[in-house]
């Protein structure tokens, strides 16, 4: 199992390089990478966070693989945090680790991995989480789960369930699963597209003070919003990690 959920972490490294997929190298920092990934995961999971007929810049001023943050407005590329040799050490110790389940809880932690998109024409999407995505998919299909069986589902902050977890926050975490063992959830559809809204308006509890929390408040207005999947996660970790109250 873990080479197959290894090619999962690693099938997208070229975006890294900005390389395209079709002329991405085979390697890197001497790892296999930029494999395809099996069950249609890949794919599945890019519909959740784009159109993927849509091949032109959303954003004219925005033509690279940094992601532009729907929070500030501003690209997560710092040079002043992440220099280009900082940026290659990072991605190769991320894409270096042996072991699947490792290789999971390094994605979920990841900071380089959050500062690139997943396309250059959804420049606010995310690569960590586009990631994170795909593995849980597939996880959930070899399991022979059908994407109608799945549900978003809220944890515990700190409750990592190997591969299916694709966020684990200060306060929650949030998996894709068949089963949600009476924990606050919602199924995902029918069929993978753009949905995040959809999901997180049906949770059948939700994971924020609404009540009495004005930022809460703020960040669930939001996330009734956002329609990709991979935005939306990466914009739950850009808002907590700019809250000011924390």
């Amino acid at each position: 199992m873990s080479g197959v959920m290894l090619a999962a972490f690693r099938h997208d490294a070229h975006k890294f390089t900005g390389e395209s997929h079709d002329n991405a190298r085979k390697e890197f920092a001497g790892v296999p990478v930029n494999q395809s990934v099996p069950e249609g995961a890949d794919g599945d999971a890019a519909a959740l966070s784009r159109p993927l007929d849509v091949q032109e810049q959303t954003v004219p001023t925005h033509n690279d693989h940094y992601r532009l943050s729907i929070l500030t407005g501003e690209t997560a590329y710092n040079p002043r945090e992440f220099s280009r040799a900082t940026i290659e050490s990072e991605v190769g110790d991320l894409l270096a680790v042996e072991d699947g389940q490792t290789a999971h809880e390094r994605w979920l932690e990841s900071d380089v991995a959050a500062a690139f998109n997943e396309s250059v024409y959804h420049p606010h999407t995310s690569l960590k989480y586009h990631t994170l995505l795909v593995a849980a998919l597939l996880d959930n299909y070899r399991a022979d789960h059908e994407f109608a069986d799945l549900r978003l589902i809220v944890d515990s902050a700190g409750e990592i369930v190997p591969f299916r977890t694709v966020l684990d926050g200060g306060r929650f975490a949030l998996r894709i699963d068949a089963d949600h063992g009476g924990r606050p959830s919602a199924r995902l559809g029918s069929r993978p597209w753009r949905s995040w809204a959809s999901a997180w308006n049906r949770l059948t509890e939700h994971p924020l003070d609404t009540d009495r929390d004005k930022y809460d408040m703020t960040l669930d207005a939001n996330l009734r919003r956002i329609q990709s999947w991979s935005t939306a996660l990466q914009y739950i970790e850009d808002f907590a990690e700019w809250r000011p109250d924390q």
